[in-house]
């Protein structure tokens, strides 16, 4: 058995090593390996005069998962994205994808007729069309001249 000297600046040196690739491995893989929140990829189109969403939403059961809401001319799709089952014994390397819920909204063209809205899914995108209703023409309010008129206010003084 041969004889280490010992050095003591040798586990100092450990120290950096494993802080540096603790940090490497926090920047290679970004703050989303530790934050873990997913957010669905959107695209908004027009196509043939109609404005369309499009959410990547792999994995989900669109009957169970997803709500489309219209509040305000603004489109809700908010949903939850569910770890599928894993079985017992299964020891997972590395696992980069990402789970929890989600919420996206986008801010839909005064002439969206929301009482027409169709959404379909299929391999794995939700594809929501929203039709453009007539667009609303500029209206001129005539201003009536005159002597100017009491008003009564609710409590029945005049202002």
């Amino acid at each position: 058995m041969a004889l280490v000297r010992w050095d003591p600046w040798r586990d100092m040196l450990d120290l950096q090593r494993e802080a540096q690739e603790l940090f490497r491995r926090f920047f290679d893989e970004g703050p989303r390996a530790t934050l873990a929140t997913w957010t669905p990829a959107v695209e908004v189109f027009e196509r043939d005069g109609d404005l369309v969403v499009r959410a990547e939403l792999p994995g989900i059961d669109p009957d169970k998962d997803v709500e489309i809401t219209v509040t305000d001319n603004v489109l809700r799709i908010a949903g939850e994205r569910r770890r599928e089952h894993r079985e017992e014994g299964d020891t997972y390397i590395r696992s980069e994808a990402l789970y929890g819920r989600f919420e996206r909204e986008i801010l839909l063209p005064e002439t969206a007729d929301v009482d027409a809205i169709k959404a379909s899914y299929d391999r794995g995108v939700l594809e929501v069309v929203v039709p453009k209703g007539a667009r609303r023409e500029s209206k001129r309010i005539p201003v009536q001249s005159g002597p100017l008129r009491k008003v009564l206010t609710a409590r029945g003084r005049k202002k």
